[in-house]
C-alpha cells in the first residue's frame, strides 16, 4: 500500500508520478497490478479500482505532471533519469453501495 500525491489526467490517461529510485517503483516494475479502495461515509458507498500501471517515457508527460505539482520540481525534473510517469491501463472501477446496484466502469 502506497500513497501517491500526483494523480492527473493527461491525453485521456490517468497518471501517477514517482521516482525510479524508490522501492515502490521497483515493486511496480516487478508487479504492475494495483488496487485502490475508498469509502464515502456520506453515501455509505465505496469504490474499488483495479488495473495495471505502465511506465510512460514521454518527456511531455513528465513536464505536465511537474507543472501541475510545482513543489515536486525541488526533487524531480523531466530529464533527471529518475522521474517516472505511470499511467493506468486495464482499469476497472466498481462503485458499490448497500442501497444501490453495483456499477462497473472500464478505462
Amino acid at each position: 500500500m502506497r500513497p501517491f500525491g500526483v494523480a492527473e489526467i493527461y491525453n485521456g490517461k490517468l497518471y501517477i508520478q514517482t521516482g525510479k529510485k524508490k522501492d515502490v517503483f521497483k515493486q511496480i516494475e516487478a508487479n504492475p497490478k494495483f488496487e485502490i479502495t475508498a469509502f464515502n461515509p456520506k453515501s455509505k458507498g465505496w469504490i474499488r479500482v483495479t488495473g495495471k500501471v505502465v511506465n510512460d517515457f514521454d518527456r511531455d508527460v513528465k513536464v505536465f505532471l511537474l507543472d501541475k505539482h510545482p513543489s515536486l520540481k525541488k526533487m524531480y525534473s523531466p530529464d533527471d533519469g529518475n522521474t517516472a510517469a505511470l499511467y493506468i491501463t486495464d482499469g476497472e472501477a466498481k462503485f458499490c453501495s448497500f442501497t444501490a446496484p453495483e456499477r462497473d466502469v472500464k478505462f
